[in-house]
């Protein structure tokens, strides 16, 4: 038997499925004029708001994607000239990249096209509405994170 709490977040999982898809179809078009896409933007979002260079990996967990799909990214953003490469003297490897003078104009012109597109969208929304819906969704996003799946129900309903 379901409850009431199931059903209510079961709506705010599908609307959070349908509202990211949402989001990159909207982020790709906003990006577009600067050559770029939702994730690179991300990727670039995440250099712009670090205050040191970062690896691949550091990037990924800044933003919630898998390594491989930021340094993708990064491999686009490259000849664009919107990242400097450098040696990362903790790991070879894995070296550290941070926004080029390019990056930083590309990041702000791409902020301020958001900005300006997120005030219309929001236009009419009482504030305290948002605030409460982003502590929501910051809650469950940390509590999905530190559960991952150790604690869902066994295969045919069973818990253990």
């Amino acid at each position: 038997m379901r409850h009431e709490t199931d059903e209510s977040l079961t709506r705010i999982c599908l609307a959070v499925f349908r509202l990211n898809g949402a989001l990159l179809d909207a982020g790709d078009e906003l990006a577009r004029p600067l050559l770029l896409t939702s994730a690179r933007w991300q990727v670039l979002g995440a250099l712009a708001l670090s205050d040191t260079p970062l690896t691949a990996p550091r990037i990924a967990q800044a933003i919630g994607l898998t390594r491989q799909g930021v340094q993708k990214q990064l491999n686009a953003l490259a000849p664009l000239g919107y990242l400097e490469k450098l040696e990362n003297d903790d790991n070879r490897r894995s070296p550290l990249f941070w926004l080029s003078d390019a990056g930083r104009r590309a990041y702000q012109e791409m902020d301020a096209l958001y900005r300006s597109w997120a005030a219309k969208l929001v236009l009419g929304l009482p504030v305290e509405e948002l605030a409460d819906a982003a502590r929501t969704l910051e809650e469950l996003a940390g509590r999905v994170k530190s559960w991952g799946a150790s604690n869902t129900p066994q295969r045919g309903g069973r818990e253990s």
